[in-house]
């Protein structure tokens, strides 16, 4: 499993956040020279679903969560340094229980 990130440097950030389920979960945008782009966000106790049109790769950086991705019949649970992936034009369900989850997505080609 690789390390995840704890910080980012040259990239721009979007200061206009990207809000979902009346503010429950909140992320922003970091753009990358190289035409690549992150989101940086929270996810505050409740549950979710999100759907993709890119792949993604959703790493935990804190706090932690339940997913089933669609289609599949099982749940997992990750925790800060975890990951997973979502394939493209599919989408998840997410669960967090208690506190905050802290993650990065980033969008897979």
């Amino acid at each position: 499993m690789s390390a995840i990130p704890t910080e980012f440097t040259n990239v721009t950030a979007v200061t206009k956040a990207n809000v979902y389920f009346d503010g429950k979960v909140v992320s922003h945008s970091v753009l990358f020279a190289d035409g690549s782009k992150k989101t940086l966000g929270l996810i505050y106790p409740g549950s979710y679903h999100f759907g993709t049109d890119k792949a993604e790769r959703m790493e935990i950086v804190a706090g932690g969560c339940e997913v089933k991705l669609d289609g599949g019949e099982t749940r997992a649970t990750y925790s800060g340094g975890q990951y997973f992936d979502v394939p493209a034009k599919s989408g998840f369900d997410i669960k967090v229980a208690e506190g905050i989850c802290e993650y990065i997505c980033s969008f897979i080609d």
